[in-house]
């Protein structure tokens, strides 16, 4: 998944946060704006792995049937 650039025009976007938390994160010069992005970057990320394994699933199964059915190419190439 592409990282965001600088260079990209960004999007004002409004968010609402607990105070003492915004305040906390405000005092220790923290960005906020990387934070959530870094956040958003990661929740995709997992969402696409999500998606791909589900949309897989059954394609996986079968594979891993096969393979319990007739063993692995590398099988006899096993050290353990």
């Amino acid at each position: 998944m592409p990282k965001t650039h600088a260079k990209i025009t960004k999007k004002t976007v409004s968010v609402t946060l607990d105070p003492i938390l915004y305040q906390k994160a405000r005092d220790m010069g923290i960005n906020l704006s990387a934070v959530l992005t870094h956040a958003i970057e990661a929740q995709l990320q997992a969402a696409s792995v999500a998606q791909w394994k589900h949309e897989n699933q059954q394609a996986m199964e079968e594979l891993n049937r096969i393979s319990e059915e007739n063993g692995l190419l590398s099988d006899e190439y096993r050290a353990f």
